[in-house]
């Protein structure tokens, strides 16, 4: 099939960007990062500069494949990352639009890679727990509970792509900080720090400049590992009666 590309081009963080047409010839069998790969091939051998994007893995899991394709993060696919996207998803003569996610907490590097960082900074200010766990103990030796275990499985399927930022009207990362603050506060390992983390975690969230959520539901519809919505709302439980008790506790000191 034949297609056409319409990609977002820019030479570094401060040089102003455009959109550029390229033609590409692909099969159905290849996946889009392939396709990217052939346009790539042909203008290197026409001596033009290629495209840059972001890849590591390509089997779905290590969130590196963060494109913007007409208008959706990852594609068309539901719970599919770009990697994983096929060009059976499209047709002879389809114009496709290449973009890099849109967040001012996440600034283009180069054409479509974006510097998410800032998602390590929120990881680095609490989504992880001090308590040394030595080996791997038995799989029975700390109960947990089966809801608890599924739901706690289900929030670290997060693998910190940034769809949901590029898909909320308000580049919110409430579903990322969400995930990885219910990923450990739902085991027993994590409750020791689990009211530091919930605050650490939401301020450093705050300080990147994300924006809040206001429900639009864009994340988790745009999520390739479809972490639902309820991550938030724990998390804001969480982030709630961490700082009741600190105050709590500040108050009593203050009396003392």
């Amino acid at each position: 099939m034949r297609l056409r590309l319409k990609v977002w081009r820019q030479g570094g963080p401060d040089a102003p960007g455009e959109f550029r047409y390229y033609d590409a010839e692909a099969n159905e069998h290849m996946s889009f990062l392939e396709m990217l790969d052939e346009v790539n091939e042909g203008l290197i051998a026409r001596g033009e500069e290629p495209i840059a994007f972001d890849h590591d893995c390509r089997e779905g899991i290590c969130g590196m494949c963060s494109l913007m394709i007409d208008g959706r993060p990852h594609g068309p696919w539901q719970a599919t990352t770009t990697c994983q996207l096929h060009m059976r998803a499209y047709s002879d003569g389809d114009e496709i639009t290449i973009e890099p996610w849109r967040a001012s907490a996440f600034p283009v590097l180069r054409d479509l890679i974006v510097d998410r960082g800032a998602f390590d900074r929120i990881i680095a200010a609490g989504g992880y727990i001090s308590a040394p766990t030595g080996s791997a103990p038995d799989g029975n030796a700390i109960p947990v509970p089966k809801d608890d275990s599924d739901a706690a499985m289900d929030a670290a399927a997060c693998i910190g792509c940034g769809a949901c930022v590029a898909a909320c009207p308000n580049a919110s990362a409430m579903l990322f900080t969400g995930a990885k603050i219910a990923h450990l506060g739902q085991l027993p390992q994590g409750q020791a720090e689990r009211d530091r983390r919930a605050i650490a975690m939401v301020e450093q969230m705050d300080a990147e400049g994300f924006g809040g959520c206001t429900n639009f539901g864009e994340c988790e519809a745009a999520c390739p590992k479809e972490i639902p919505l309820a991550v938030i709302a724990r998390m804001n439980r969480d982030y709630r009666r961490a700082t009741l008790r600190e105050r709590t506790s500040r108050g009593q000191a203050g009396v003392m």
